[in-house]
């Protein structure tokens, strides 16, 4: 059973910072791409960021400049590094990873169960 769990959201003013984290746990072989997608209320989901299992990454433009995505493979475990917050970046976050569960085959696709971000004056 693989397990991804969030910590970190939390409320802030626009102009500040927040790193989301989300660690995988349980029985597998390796982790492939992570990835951060977020939802906004009545909008769809959309992804933030994602990094591959040897480090490269990529960005929604709205985040550019603002978000890193960064990954410890030692711990299974994925960051998001928020500056320079917005209201618009006000959303549930979820965390993504492709887990393989043996070295051969198709990778398994986890979610977290979500962290909320707020950002607000």
């Amino acid at each position: 059973q693989v397990q991804l769990v969030e910590s970190g959201g939390g409320s802030v003013q626009p102009g500040g910072s927040l790193r989301l984290s989300c660690a995988a746990s349980g029985s597998f072989f390796s982790i492939n791409d992570m990835s951060w997608y977020r939802q906004a209320p009545g909008k769809e989901r959309e992804l933030v960021a994602a990094i591959t299992k040897g480090g490269n990454t990529n960005y929604a433009d709205s985040v550019k400049g603002r978000f890193t995505i960064s990954r410890d493979n030692a711990k299974n475990t994925v960051y998001l590094q928020m500056n320079s917050l917005k209201p618009e970046d006000t959303a549930v976050y979820n965390c993504n990873a492709l887990i393989m569960h043996r070295w051969y085959g198709v990778p398994s696709d986890y979610w977290g169960q979500g962290t909320q971000v707020t950002v607000s004056s």
